[in-house]
């Protein structure tokens, strides 16, 4: 049951062009301990006045000058898209053809004039407790919908969180600074943007491209760290790891580690068919991994390891430009060609110690 004191701080609104009815109508009112109504004679002021307002219920009378009752409903019903909104429909008018246009317009009930004080209370109680309980839903679905986005954040976050630690994970094992994996996902959101992703897909291959060598984890350290050339053995042991990353992400519904798990799996796949782990040729291959494979394998050429020197900057960007159709998408290669001064500065904001 609704407090009483609840339904009388109700707002409501009285259309009606007769001054007599309005004075009859706030009179009834304030007897029954309403104050907070407002009265217009004029029905073109409604839809503003609602805007303005925001009424829990309207007396609304049928016949009037400038616009009819149903008019009103109709331009009310525009306005309010689908919120509840009682109106209690006050006309002499009884024929089925205003009734029913008028329910069709979104009438809640009908009272027939004259009419008495104590139906016009009973009738008025009945819509504001309608409108109170409608209020009450939609403040309970926006609380569990901003309940629902605070926990979806939350989980969201601690995704985010577990791949970063694993991406820095895998890189730490032969690059102890991790600058790699920030300038790669950096660069390869570049990329995105300059494909015309959206920032969604943008936002994604940021912080799903840091996974890309989470797989070297299983790799051995007298492999992954050789100083020298790598036997044919132990090229196939370093290869694994592409499958290994894949398998660590695994096949989770969450957008990020799913795309995590397409970049670790198929980065070492190239456009004309030759990469691993499986073949895939051109389009075939997942488009965050062609993106990422770019980046990665251009600040790899760049930066130096255990096992190599950094390349001249020219002869690394000669490379890429080299592989285009080759190992690279070349639509990938052209966007990175095109961004090279936002790419290159990434480098210079993240070097290596």
């Amino acid at each position: 049951m609704v407090d009483a004191r609840t339904l009388l701080e109700s707002s409501i609104l009285i259309v009606d062009d007769n001054p007599i009815n309005i004075v009859l109508l706030e009179n009834i009112l304030e007897r029954n301990g309403f104050e907070n109504y407002t009265s217009t004679a004029d029905p073109r002021t409604v839809v503003p006045l609602n805007a303005e307002e925001n009424f829990d219920l309207i007396l609304l009378d049928i016949r009037m000058p400038h616009m009819s009752g149903i008019e009103v409903l109709n331009d009310l019903k525009e306005q309010i898209q689908g919120e509840f909104l009682p109106v209690l429909v006050l006309t002499a008018q009884t024929d089925e053809k205003t009734r029913q246009g008028a329910l069709e317009a979104g009438a809640t009930d009908f009272l027939t004039k004259p009419f008495q004080a104590w139906e016009v209370m009973l009738r008025i109680n009945n819509m504001l407790e309608s409108r109170y309980y409608y209020k009450r839903q939609v403040e309970r679905a926006d609380m569990l919908e901003a309940e629902v986005r605070r926990r979806t954040k939350a989980i969201r976050e601690t995704q985010l969180e577990m791949v970063q630690r694993l991406g820095r994970a895998g890189e730490f094992r032969d690059n102890q600074t991790g600058a790699h994996v920030i300038r790669v996902s950096r660069v390869a959101e570049i990329i995105a943007r300059g494909l015309g992703l959206d920032e969604e897909s943008c936002e994604l291959i940021l912080h799903a491209s840091p996974m890309h060598d989470v797989g070297k984890i299983a790799v051995p350290d007298s492999i992954l760290l050789k100083p020298g050339s790598l036997t044919a053995e132990e090229w196939e042991i370093m290869k694994g790891h592409s499958a290994v990353g894949g398998e660590i992400m695994g096949d989770h519904p969450s957008e990020l580690i799913w795309a995590a798990s397409q970049i670790a799996l198929y980065h070492h796949e190239r456009w004309d068919g030759k990469g691993y782990p499986e073949g895939l040729k051109g389009k075939d291959i997942p488009l965050f991994a062609r993106i990422t494979a770019v980046s990665d394998v251009f600040d790899a050429l760049t930066s130096e390891r255990s096992y190599k020197g950094s390349w001249p900057m020219e002869e690394a960007i000669q490379f890429i430009k080299n592989e285009s159709g080759k190992q690279f998408d070349p639509r990938i290669v052209s966007v990175f060609l095109n961004y090279l001064p936002e790419i290159l500065a990434v480098r210079e904001e993240f070097p290596d110690p």
